[in-house]
């Protein structure tokens, strides 16, 4: 079997990565619904640092920001590592919460 030359190996690993970044856009895009929706249902104003995040993801903002994405995808790896597994009484935290350290690692960043 021949081995596949090193820039074919590296496209299909870019490949691989962007489809990788691009389930993560869409899965976060369905939780700023959420969060929105969840805000609106407690009858409550978003907070600001929440809504930056909210509104980064909805207006697709990544798109126009290289770097960022990636940025937010390791945050949110380091959320599920040390965040408690979420249950239905605390979802709403840990998602406003997750939210709030988007905003600060956007900010961070220099992508606000």
């Amino acid at each position: 079997m021949k081995r596949q030359d090193p820039e074919i190996r590296y496209r299909e690993k870019l490949r691989h990565e962007q489809k990788i970044l691009e389930e993560f856009a869409a899965h976060e895009i369905e939780w700023a619904d959420d969060l929105l929706l969840w805000y609106r249902i407690r009858k409550q104003e978003i907070p600001d640092d929440e809504y930056r995040a909210v509104a980064f993801f909805k207006n697709r903002e990544y798109r126009r920001k290289p770097g960022s994405l990636t940025l937010l995808y390791t945050m949110y790896q380091r959320c599920l590592e040390e965040l408690p597994p979420p249950t239905k009484e605390i979802a709403f935290d840990l998602v406003s919460y997750r939210y709030k350290v988007y905003a600060i690692t956007l900010e961070k960043g220099g992508f606000s």
